[in-house]
C-alpha cells in the first residue's frame, strides 16, 4: 500500500496551485492533510475513487485535518478523547481490517516556546492515544476494537535530531528543535514506534519538508523535516519505501510518503 501525507497550509489556497493534480499524480490508497484552514462546507471537492474524512476545528480557518481512502474505514475518531484538546481538528484516525491509521496536526510550541505546556500535555495524551489503538482499548464513545498496530503520520512539528535541520546550532531551543519537544518525540519512538525514513535512510542529510517563506530558504533548502510517517515497530519489516517530494510545491510543506506491505 501506498500512503501520502501532506500539510498544505490552507487547502482553499493549494486548489489554486495545482492542488488536484498533484493528488492524483502521486496515487495513494490514502492520502492526509493537516491545516487544511476549513469549516464543513467550505470547499466542493470530489476526489474519484477516495471516501473523505473531516476534522475541523471549532475555531474558522485554523488547523483541521483530513484523510482520503479508496477503501471504506470501519469507523473514523477524531480526536483524543481528551476534550480540552480536541477543539482545533489535530486529529482524524481512521480504523481499517489490518491497522489504524492516524493523522496527526501537532500543536506548534510557538515564538519563544509560549505555548510550551499545551504542546507537552499533547505530546504525551497522544503517545497514549496511539498506544491505546495498540491494546484495543480507545476513547469513550469509540467502538469497540481489537488490537491493532498503527501507522501514523503528519505534521508533528519537531525535527527529532540535528539531521532533520539545516541549522540545529541557531535553532537550538527554538519551536519545533526545543528540548522538550525533541524528548517527547524520542519517547514517541521509544514507545514501540518507528520513524519510517530515518530506518531506511539513517544517515540521509538534506532531506526536508518544511521551508520558511523567508531568505529564499526553500531555494536554498534551508530546511527541517518534521513530517513523518511513523509505524507500530511490529510492522518495520513490511516498510519498502520512503520518499519526501520538494518539487511539489503550493505550500511552505512538501508531501512525504510510505509503501508498505499490508493487506
Amino acid at each position: 500500500m501506498r500512503f501520502v501525507s501532506w500539510n498544505v497550509n490552507g487547502l482553499r489556497a493549494v486548489l489554486k496551485k495545482g492542488f488536484e493534480e498533484a493528488f492524483f499524480q502521486l496515487d495513494a490508497d490514502i492520502f492526509a492533510l493537516q491545516e487544511t484552514k476549513l469549516q464543513e462546507g467550505q470547499v466542493a471537492l470530489d476526489l474519484a475513487g477516495y471516501h473523505d474524512h473531516w476534522s475541523y476545528a471549532d475555531k474558522k480557518g485554523y488547523s483541521g485535518t483530513a484523510v482520503f481512502s479508496k477503501e471504506q474505514p470501519e469507523q473514523v475518531l477524531h480526536g483524543l478523547g481528551v476534550p480540552h484538546l480536541d477543539t482545533e481538528g489535530r486529529i482524524c484516525a481512521l480504523e481499517f481490517p489490518q491497522f489504524w491509521f492516524v493523522d496527526v496536526y501537532t500543536p506548534n510550541a510557538q515564538n519563544e516556546l509560549a505555548r510550551i505546556d499545551h504542546r507537552m500535555e499533547w505530546d504525551d495524551a497522544f503517545r497514549d492515544f496511539c498506544k491505546g489503538l495498540e491494546r484495543g482499548s480507545l476513547p469513550a464513545g469509540a467502538q469497540t476494537a481489537p488490537p491493532k498496530p498503527v501507522v501514523m503520520c503528519g505534521d508533528f512539528n519537531v525535527a527529532h535530531n540535528e539531521i532533520d535541520l539545516k541549522n540545529p546550532g541557531p535553532n537550538r531551543g527554538n519551536a519545533g528543535f526545543s528540548d522538550e519537544e525533541r524528548e517527547k518525540f524520542g519517547l514517541l519512538v521509544g514507545a514501540g514506534f518507528t520513524d519510517t525514513f530515518r530506518h531506511l535512510y539513517p544517515d540521509r542529510a538534506g532531506a526536508y519538508s518544511w521551508w520558511s517563506y523567508r531568505a529564499n530558504a526553500r531555494a536554498n533548502n534551508t530546511g527541517w523535516r518534521i513530517d513523518y510517517f511513523l509505524v507500530s515497530d511490529i510492522l518495520v519489516p513490511q516498510v519498502k519505501g520512503a520518499s519526501i517530494y520538494p518539487e511539489v510545491t503550493g505550500s511552505d510543506h512538501c508531501p512525504v510518503a510510505l509503501e508498505i506491505a499490508l493487506g
